[in-house]
């Protein structure tokens, strides 16, 4: 059932927890929808040609879902959806980890002075977009967070990429975030990924680190100094590219900065794949100069730019249990836990008996581009 139809024929929406149905200018508008729809039962016409349709949850997502009208013994009005599947469509469990997210992206925003709330709904036409939480942002900016902890679908009205375009078509720029690995190497969206965490470790003020999503890009030069492979196939082009590397960033600093524009999405891509990630105003920018002209490197970021990943005085929020990872050796840096693991060079025989690394491991180890 659904208290929100949408009435094709007079191309409103009619409220059924009010009296009026929302429209006052109308007397007796129930009673004329009501006995219409109850003439087109008695004639048999078939649900889905009876000019009303879910108004609520199933127009927000894109699915036109039939109903029909009941009057209960105790004067209650119904819509009744034809099919089971629309049904269950309104019934959408929320956990406490996704309660947790969301109070936690306002509180970060809000703590940098920008205004947001929850389950928003933005009016597009003659359906709406549902927001779990929308971040109003510097110069007009806003970001519409999702947090996909269950099941989401990868095609259809209701898919991640559906919706996504959905917002970002309407001047939302959608950002998706989960604890599931999977869904960060879909690319059906720009993702973002923590651990799998219990709603009080979300909730508290210590830090909430981002492990996958968000990327820094390192420029270089394609020749036998370079410690990237070609990602032309070749040994030597002797062109500048761009290579994206894992970069792990804390969760609040990343609400704030993509609200602030400093932290914007990219889509990034390979011969054969499109990859879509979060990176700094500053990197996107000279990709785009890159993809302008391949001849020359862009230029370098300017000296005090800001930076996303700084040291914190805030109590870390690690994965809990005995099952945490151990302490990372201060030699391997601040942020080795989060970055893959790099293969060691071969050991090889030289002409004078003594090992050596192979040569073509001397310049640099290959880094893997893992989201």
């Amino acid at each position: 059932m659904a208290n929100i139809v949408w009435h094709t024929k007079l191309r409103i929406h009619l409220d059924l927890n009010l009296d009026d149905l929302g429209h006052a200018e109308y007397p007796g508008l129930w009673d004329m929808v009501y006995d219409m729809d109850k003439l087109y039962a008695a004639r048999d016409v078939p649900v889905a040609e009876r000019d009303l349709l879910c108004g609520g949850v199933c127009q927000e997502q894109g699915v036109e879902a039939p109903m029909h009208l009941r009057l209960r013994a105790n004067g209650r009005r119904e819509a009744v959806h034809e099919r089971r599947e629309d049904e269950d469509r309104h019934v959408v469990p929320v956990s406490d980890e996704h309660k947790a997210y969301q109070e936690r992206i306002l509180r970060a925003a809000q703590e940098a002075g920008f205004d947001g709330d929850s389950e928003v709904r933005t009016r597009v036409g003659r359906s709406w977009i549902q927001t779990d939480t929308l971040i109003e942002g510097a110069d007009g900016l806003r970001i519409g967070w999702e947090v996909q902890l269950s099941s989401a679908g990868t095609d259809g009205p209701r898919s991640v990429r559906a919706r996504a375009a959905k917002a970002q078509k309407n001047g939302i720029t959608p950002a998706w975030h989960t604890d599931r690995s999977a869904y960060a190497d879909r690319h059906d969206t720009h993702w973002t990924r923590s651990n799998n965490l219990p709603a009080y470790v979300i909730a508290k003020t210590g830090d909430l680190r981002v492990i996958s999503g968000f990327r820094r890009l390192d420029f270089w030069q394609c020749n036998i100094h370079a410690v990237h492979p070609c990602p032309n196939g070749v040994r030597c082009c002797n062109k500048p590219h761009a290579t994206p590397t894992p970069k792990d960033v804390l969760f609040d600093a990343l609400v704030r900065q993509t609200a602030a524009g400093t932290i914007v999405p990219i889509e990034f891509r390979t011969p054969t794949k499109l990859h879509r990630f979060w990176v700094t105003h500053a990197d996107r920018d000279r990709y785009s100069d890159l993809l302008n002209d391949d001849t020359h490197l862009p230029p370098t970021r300017e000296k005090g730019a800001p930076s996303v990943a700084s040291a914190s005085r805030n109590r870390p929020t690690c994965q809990p249990g005995p099952t945490m990872a151990a302490p990372t050796p201060a030699a391997a840096g601040p942020h080795a836990a989060f970055l893959p693991a790099q293969p060691s060079a071969p050991s090889v025989d030289r002409a004078d008996g003594t090992e050596g690394r192979a040569p073509w491991r001397e310049a640099g180890s290959i880094r893997t581009n893992a989201t």
